[in-house]
């Protein structure tokens, strides 16, 4: 395509984080552009905020259904090409189902929906459409994470037998959604939220990476979630066994009253013949441990020799020289590039290549909610393992 994709926002307001973190990793590549948008409840911040965006006043809605009507009214050289949804988790689903079934692709946050019969309907959707969603699994748009899952595809640590991931954090170790915090309010209501809190919010990180990086599936899993903090509705903190399918076993562990930790979500898997490591809080590095071999790290960047020559979707998902930070928003941007150089070359009539199609689908966010699902089950039930069911 010779222009950028126009892109619609539901949430996303002056008054929330995400947004902005959305806005400025869809940016980045210079591919896509805001055109319209719902960005709050609120009428007065979302119209504050759309003018602060330099968004056109007719094309600041009052709600997401009126957007997506008048949106898909306008001429195709004028009308979102697609739309971002931002909002908390009981909000993903119906939007998102009006977007495809007007003929619109769709980004939306994680976990895909409230429940897995939500999930199931949009791919039901997805499938019967073929429009193009993306969900943004932040984690797996670091260039070291790709660098990992292609080291395991190729058979480098040999046959994969033991995996380790964790999602620590701190932030609600208080009663903060009582405090003020809304970001805290919303993610520990269950109407709002889900079943699960930190399975759902971060959990769910955890298990894609898991799947993400070994291309292995999660076939049953043994769940032991905690309410820490008193008057709290929902879990914040678990620890999960799982068992993936070709016999390798796994430790889960996402917590959210980890007092003191960030995000450091940090995995290891091993193999027969070695393993790696790759942590949030150092992304740039993946450390590699073989057998008889002193340990070594990747570094995102490098132009190494073979055989230690970095994989195309490491170095497709590389922005800049060796040495210098790539973080968080190259990560979400990765995403937004691939989703939209896939959007662009399908408008075409190309065929994405497999490094353009390499970010999250709502086969992922399925997968995420059965995740949750399965693992709330478990924890409530007397059987040591828990069928995982998709």
């Amino acid at each position: 395509m010779k222009r950028k994709l126009r892109m619609g926002m539901v949430g996303g307001g002056n008054d929330a984080f995400i947004g902005a973190v959305h806005r400025i990793a869809a940016f980045m590549d210079g591919k896509i552009e805001l055109v319209c948008g719902a960005f709050s409840v609120n009428q007065e911040i979302s119209v504050q905020s759309g003018r602060d965006l330099f968004v056109a006043e007719d094309r600041i809605y009052p709600d997401y259904k009126t957007m997506i009507e008048k949106e898909a009214l306008l001429p195709d050289g004028e009308r979102m090409d697609f739309l971002t949804i931002v909002t908390p988790n009981f909000l993903h689903y119906e939007p998102a189902k009006l977007a495809l079934e007007a003929g619109f692709d769709v980004v939306v946050e994680k976990p895909i929906t409230l429940s897995l019969a939500e999930a199931k309907s949009l791919q039901d959707i997805v499938e019967r459409t073929g429009r193009t969603l993306c969900l943004t699994h932040t984690y797996s748009g670091y260039p070291m994470v790709k660098q990992a899952k292609a080291m395991v595809a190729a058979g480098h640590f040999g046959k994969i037998r033991k995996v380790v991931v964790e999602y620590p954090q701190g932030w609600l170790s208080r009663l903060t959604e009582r405090e003020g915090n809304a970001g805290a309010a919303w993610r520990t209501d269950p109407k709002r939220s889900g079943k699960s809190l930190a399975m759902g919010d971060i959990g769910v990180h955890a298990a894609h990476l898991a799947e993400h990086i070994t291309g292995l599936r999660i076939q049953e899993v043994c769940a032991d979630l905690t309410t820490f903090v008193e008057g709290r509705a929902l879990d914040d903190d678990g620890a999960v066994l799982l068992r993936f399918n070709e016999g390798a076993k796994g430790v889960l562990m996402a917590s959210q009253i980890s007092a003191g930790e960030e995000n450091a979500v940090r995995i290891r898997i091993y193999g027969e013949k070695g393993g790696l490591e790759w942590a949030n809080e150092d992304p740039n590095n993946l450390i590699v441990k073989m057998l008889d071999i002193p340990r070594q790290i990747y570094r995102t960047g490098n132009n190494y020799a073979a055989p230690y020559t970095l994989s195309s979707f490491a170095t497709h998902n590389t922005r800049i020289p060796a040495g210098h930070p790539e973080g968080l928003l190259e990560s979400f941007a990765n995403i937004y590039r691939n989703f939209a150089l896939t959007v662009s070359a399908k408008r075409e009539g190309k065929t994405p290549t497999a490094e353009q199609l390499d970010f999250p689908t709502v086969a992922d966010g399925v997968r995420g909610m059965a995740f949750i699902d399965t693992v709330v089950k478990s924890n409530g039930s007397n059987e040591k393992w828990t069928k995982f069911e998709s």
